[in-house]
C-alpha cells in the first residue's frame, strides 16, 4: 500500500466539524448555554482541528459538537435551566474520553475565546 495515498485517504474521511453550524450555535445560545457549555465547546472545537489529534479523537468530538449544534435533544434547549444540561452532559463525557490530547495550550485558548465573549 502506497503511504502517500493512505494518509490522503485518511484526510478524506476525516470527520469535519461544521464550522459554520457550530460558529452561528455559540452566537445564538451563548447567554442560554452559559460560560461551562461555551468553554467546552471550545475546548472540543480547538483540539479538533490540533494537527497531532488522532483520528478517534475527531471521531468523538465531531458526535459531541454535533449534538450541541443539533436542533434534537434529549432535553430541548428552551427548556429553562435544565435545556443544555445534556448538551454539558455529552461534552464533558467526550473530553474525559480524550483528556491525554487536550493540551494546556487548547484549554487556555478556549478559555481566552470564552471570556471574551462572557467580557470577562
Amino acid at each position: 500500500m502506497d503511504p502517500s495515498n493512505e494518509s490522503n485517504q485518511s484526510a478524506e474521511t476525516e470527520p469535519k466539524i461544521p464550522e459554520k453550524s457550530f460558529w452561528k450555535k455559540i452566537g445564538s445560545s451563548a447567554s442560554s448555554a452559559g460560560y461551562e457549555a461555551v468553554y467546552n465547546a471550545f475546548v472540543l472545537y480547538y483540539t479538533a482541528r490540533a494537527k497531532e489529534t488522532p483520528l478517534w479523537c475527531k471521531t468523538v468530538i465531531a458526535g459531541a459538537l454535533g449534538y450541541f449544534i443539533s436542533l434534537i435533544d434529549a432535553v430541548p434547549d428552551l427548556t429553562p435551566i435544565l435545556g443544555y444540561t445534556d448538551d454539558i452532559a455529552v461534552m464533558v463525557a467526550a473530553i474525559g474520553a480524550l483528556a491525554a490530547h487536550i493540551t494546556p495550550e487548547i484549554k487556555q485558548k478556549a478559555k481566552v475565546k470564552s471570556d471574551n465573549l462572557f467580557h470577562k
